[in-house]
């Protein structure tokens, strides 16, 4: 059963983990719950990145011996609803380290928060409003 504690995962793939980590963990301020530390033939290589102790994460992806080139879309989101206005120190560091502010597809998201793109093309958005 499904529950509000249920332990959450979305994995995707990155061209370049390093510089995705740099977004989300320089840039966004999510923590590092685990990464692969050697390369393992036959095995990805991955760091998982989200908020310590909380129920969810993001797998970061890459097998050099079978890449693949995400293929992010302009509706593929990833929304944080923060409650609060968007911070412009936040979207600096994001934009620092490796994203691109852009204007959202969905005029909502112009309307409520920023977008910004991850290295990989994946676009976070930042929400002033509260879920609920």
């Amino acid at each position: 059963m499904i529950t509000p504690t249920t332990h959450i995962r979305v994995a995707r793939p990155s061209r370049d983990i390093a510089a995705a980590e740099r977004f989300y963990v320089d840039g966004l301020g999510l923590d590092v719950l685990w990464r692969t530390t050697e390369r393992v033939s036959g095995k990805h290589d991955l760091v998982m990145v989200g908020p310590r102790g909380g129920t969810w994460h993001f797998e970061l992806t890459n097998d050099p011996e079978a890449p693949l080139d995400p293929t992010p879309t302009v509706d593929d989101l990833f929304v944080v609803y923060l409650g609060a206005p968007v911070d412009e120190e936040l979207v600096t560091r994001l934009t620092a380290n490796g994203g691109t502010r852009v204007a959202a597809h969905n005029p909502y998201w112009d309307e409520y928060g920023v977008t910004v793109e991850d290295p990989d093309g994946y676009r976070l958005v930042l929400c002033e409003r509260t879920w609920g």
